[in-house]
């Protein structure tokens, strides 16, 4: 009894506890507020289910959404947009460039006026030495009469335009002898001067003269180091090519890879046959030997032996230079019948150093003075005719062949000066 009455106490507790809760669930109003999702807790009849899982939890799977969004906010690594930048700097650069369309102009003009071209050409690279001069007689020379501190002022602008002492002498003299004590101009000093020059340089003004009787007419070209023997040689066989003569010639400076090569390339550009070496450094003198026996046979009018550049002061090398020329007469004891010394305009005095040591080594029969484009020191053409009275043949005022031209006294003369 005492059990049954205990169950039927527990039991009807539980009875009164399931009525009594869902009295406790009914009044309170928060059930509605959430959403209709209250309905499973109808089930309290079931009192070994607590375990039930009324986790809603995945209802709030919308929640990683928006974390997702703010990802591509932290790269704010597209600061490097201010690279583009700097691109219309170099924009406005180039805008001005296109200028290049008045070039083809030139060509129009370039055919018809050679040799003023040549003139202006000569002016603009005497330009060094002509400022020496002009300079120093605008300055001293403006109504001023030609007294002894003149004359001697004149004579210092003289020698130091590189004209020589035995130039600037003969000029103030002649100076002295029919202006002195009168005012002159600068303008007057500088046309009495360019005449004088001019006196001075006509006897000199000779070109090269080909005898048309010897096959072939031999011209040997030497020179120190550097004054463009080999340019000059092609330039030469370029004209003389143009007026239709056969041209041969002979790369004699042999240990020069470049210079064989160079006159190789004008060969075949003029059509000029070149008698080359067989090897680097091979033997000059054996090398003009054979250039003259194959002109021989072809019949050439004109044979250019370019030799290695060499110091005047170098005895063993002028001695190979003076070997060329004895292989050379075993042939014929009147080659060679021309001996050109190429000097560079910008050696100044020294100049006249060269040609007294190569005119008694190998008989120099001409000159030709090159770079006169890049000298102050055009003057010691001056000293060189009054020196040695040698005929200079041509000057070169620049790098293509129609910048080599037979010498003119006057033009250059009045060059010198800063005259039209």
């Amino acid at each position: 009894m005492a059990l049954k009455d205990l169950w039927g106490r527990l039991s009807g507790r539980k009875e009164e506890a399931a009525k009594a809760e869902p009295s406790h669930i009914v009044p309170p109003p928060p059930l509605p507020d959430p959403t209709p999702e209250p309905s499973p807790e109808v089930a309290p009849d079931l009192p070994s289910s607590p375990i039930t899982l009324p986790i809603p939890a995945p209802v709030q799977r919308p929640g990683p959404t928006p974390m997702a969004a703010p990802i591509p906010t932290p790269f704010p690594v597209l600061k490097p947009a201010p690279a583009p930048e700097p691109m219309p700097g170099p924009i406005p650069g180039p805008m001005p460039d296109p200028a290049p369309e008045p070039i083809p102009e030139p060509p129009a003009t370039a055919a018809a006026p050679q040799r003023g071209g040549f003139f202006s050409r000569l002016r603009a690279g005497l330009s060094r030495s002509t400022a020496r001069l002009t300079d120093g007689i605008a300055a001293v020379f403006t109504k001023r009469r030609l007294d002894d501190a003149a004359l001697e002022e004149l004579e210092e602008m003289l020698i130091a335009a590189d004209l020589g002492l035995p130039v600037a002498s003969r000029i103030v003299a002649r100076f002295r002898a029919t202006r002195f004590g009168r005012e002159v101009t600068d303008i007057e000093v500088k046309t009495a001067l360019a005449e004088e020059i001019a006196a001075i340089l006509a006897p000199v003004a000779r070109p090269l003269e080909i005898d048309r009787g010897l096959k072939p007419h031999v011209v040997l070209v030497v020179g120190v180091n550097g004054t463009g023997k080999t340019t000059t040689i092609a330039k030469l066989a370029q004209g003389w090519r143009e007026e239709g003569r056969a041209v041969w010639m002979a790369a004699g400076d042999t240990f020069r890879a470049a210079a064989v090569e160079q006159l190789q390339v004008w060969g075949e550009r003029t059509g000029c046959p070149v008698v080359a070496p067989a090897k680097q450094g091979a033997d000059a003198a054996g090398l003009a030997h054979d250039a003259l026996t194959q002109a021989r046979a072809a019949g050439a009018e004109i044979l250019l032996i370019d030799t290695a550049g060499r110091l005047h002061n170098k005895a063993a090398l002028m001695d190979e230079l003076r070997k060329v020329v004895r292989v050379l007469k075993r042939i014929d004891p009147a080659v060679p019948h021309s001996v050109l010394l190429v000097l560079d305009a910008t050696t100044g005095q020294n100049a006249v150093n060269q040609v007294r040591v190569f005119r008694d080594m190998v008989d120099v029969t001409g000159l030709v003075v090159t770079k006169l484009d890049g000298s102050a020191k055009g003057g010691v053409v001056v000293a060189l005719a009054e020196a040695f009275g040698l005929p200079v043949h041509a000057v070169g005022v620049g790098e293509k062949a129609a910048d080599l031209r037979p010498f003119e006294a006057r033009d250059f003369a009045r060059s010198l000066v800063g005259l039209d």
